[in-house]
């Protein structure tokens, strides 16, 4: 058998019980109040009623003339009695100066001395006082009765106490029934009003609450994909240390409007689109970001939940995945090539031909010699070597001619730790791909790449630069054409525009500068120039560069 632990009250109903017994000791302190106080009035306006009326019996000429009879008992009896009915106390009672009865409301009591204090009537004062007589706790007023200047006789007049409790009776069952209509309005207005905090809390308590908020900031500050929270208005309600870093947005941005963080135009329009957006990529300054957005909405717009992935290095590594892809059809393709020699060859023997067969395999080994000594001789950096050779052979098969330029020279180790192969294969790759893809069809079809190191004030600088002898750029599309989604050719699978963009994007990482201009006799010329810093001084200009240049033609 489990023994159940009772759960801690939400905070919702914590906060209907406060307001509940807040309400009820208000409202029961508010009629105790009035209770005193409505009493405390009765019985001053009871003591003003009995003294009204005494004061008025007093001054009556017929009591006076009642008095100086042998037997005033017999005519001030009845009077007292229509009195105390047109007046509505409860008794008056007249008396000699000594203050024995003439008259009572229980004639039994006529004849018998006043209880209660006479003293001050007696020296011709009016007094107002509560005292319990024979008819029981009573507020009176007692007056002097006055003849020709002399204290004849005296008169009291008074309401009983239990009286004066009724009427505040009354009034407090008025009282009462007011107060109950107010503690029901105030229960049901709080018990509206923490049935809708019970459906925001979701019936959670404080220490739930708290938990669960100190939960959220830690997840929010531990995971390391960006997380950004809009409002309905488009402003950021909450973004974390992930999100931060991967828009690169500084300082504290929470109130501010998308439109104002400074992000590129697409990624922009992204996180404003009242639509979802599911796995769309975008550039940032700096990364290559995966977006997913989902409105929040209960019943009317209420914001927009962001998550941001880095796919930087996944973008690097499918480049290269390409460039690689890239290889292996070149090598398949001159594998291909390369049997149909050797059945060439092998059929010059066969017809006893051999001098012939000899002279053609040299031929084509001095022909494929060549092209690897120009590229190894220009650049000996392996991995630009080799991403040369490959694209090479990919030009040649889509009937492109691809020229590494004569005054190129980039020896090997001469890169910084700083400058990883990785973004040379995506600046350089991306670039003689997009120069192949405008230079096919044209006549003549040509690439031509420049790659050396320069000096300059900080140092030095790597400058890559890729010429095609394509259609050219449009002066007022210079800089459109490093924009994600830019692109003259058809949508391809995986979607256009996308490798020019990181190039830039990876340029910019190096604090280099990428610029294009029109090439000699037409076509595209774009340059990248990534500073080395000290790393690229000392004899690393070839042989026919001034300071570094191409001195003549070497970059057409």
């Amino acid at each position: 058998m489990h023994l159940r632990v009772p759960r801690p009250r939400s905070l919702a109903g914590q906060l209907f019980a406060m307001q509940a017994v807040l309400i009820a000791v208000v409202v029961v302190g508010y009629a105790l109040f009035s209770y005193i106080s409505d009493r405390g009035q009765a019985e001053e306006a009871a003591g003003r009623q009995a003294r009204a009326v005494s004061l008025a019996i007093a001054d009556s000429p017929s009591v006076a003339e009642a008095i100086r009879t042998p037997d005033p008992t017999a005519r001030l009896q009845p009077y007292a009695v229509r009195v105390m009915q047109d007046t509505d106390v409860d008794f008056v009672t007249i008396m000699n100066p000594e203050g024995i009865r003439w008259t009572h409301p229980e004639p039994t009591e006529i004849g018998h001395p006043f209880q209660g204090h006479i003293e001050r009537a007696q020296r011709g004062q009016t007094f107002t006082e509560t005292y319990t007589g024979t008819l029981g706790p009573s507020v009176r007023a007692v007056t002097p009765i006055r003849d020709d200047g002399r204290i004849v006789g005296l008169v009291s007049a008074g309401i009983k106490v239990e009286e004066i409790s009724k009427r505040a009776q009354e009034q407090l069952t008025a009282l009462s029934g007011v107060a109950a209509g107010a503690l029901l309005l105030g229960a049901v207005g709080t018990y509206v009003i923490n049935a809708r905090l019970r459906r925001h809390t979701h019936g959670m308590n404080a220490d739930e609450l708290s938990r669960m908020h100190d939960y959220h900031q830690a997840a929010l500050h531990a995971v390391r994909e960006g997380l950004l929270m809009l409002d309905g208005q488009y402003r950021v309600a909450l973004i974390n240390d992930g999100g931060r870093e991967l828009l690169g947005v500084r300082g504290d941005v929470v109130g501010a409007s998308v439109a104002d963080l400074g992000l590129p135009s697409q990624l922009t329009g992204a996180l404003l689109a009242s639509e979802p957006r599911v796995d769309e990529v975008h550039l940032a300054a700096e990364r290559v970001l995966v977006v997913n957005t989902s409105p929040v909405s209960g019943g009317e717009r209420r914001g927009t939940v962001v998550t941001l992935r880095d796919v930087t290095e996944l973008q690097s590594l499918t480049g290269e995945l390409n460039s690689e892809r890239g290889f292996t059809q070149a090598l398949r393709s001159q594998a291909h090539e390369a049997a149909n020699r050797l059945h060439t060859v092998v059929s010059l023997i066969e017809l006893g031909r051999a001098e012939e067969a000899v002279e053609f395999a040299t031929a084509e080994l001095e022909l494929a010699q060549a092209l690897t000594d120009q590229v190894v001789a220009a650049v000996s950096e392996p991995v630009l070597a080799a991403l040369l050779l490959g694209k090479t052979a990919q030009a040649n098969e889509r009937g492109v001619e691809l020229v590494v330029s004569q005054d190129s020279r980039l020896d090997d180790g001469l890169l910084p730790p700083s400058l990883p192969a990785r973004d040379l294969v995506t600046i350089l790759g991306n670039l003689v791909d997009n120069a192949v893809d405008a230079a096919q069809g044209a006549v003549p079809s040509r690439v031509t790449v420049a790659a050396y190191t320069e000096a300059s004030g900080a140092g030095s600088e790597l400058v890559l630069r890729v010429s095609d002898t394509g259609a050219g750029v449009d002066p007022a599309h210079a800089d459109l054409v490093f924009q994600r989604g830019y692109s003259t050719k058809p949508a391809g699978e995986g979607g256009r525009g996308l490798g020019l963009a990181l190039v830039r994007q990876a340029v910019r990482r190096h604090d280099g500068t990428l610029i294009v201009t029109e090439a000699e006799g037409g076509g595209a010329r774009f340059e990248a120039r990534l500073p080395l810093g000290d790393a690229g001084r000392g004899g690393s200009a070839p042989a026919g560069v001034t300071g570094g240049r191409p001195r003549s033609g070497g970059a057409v």
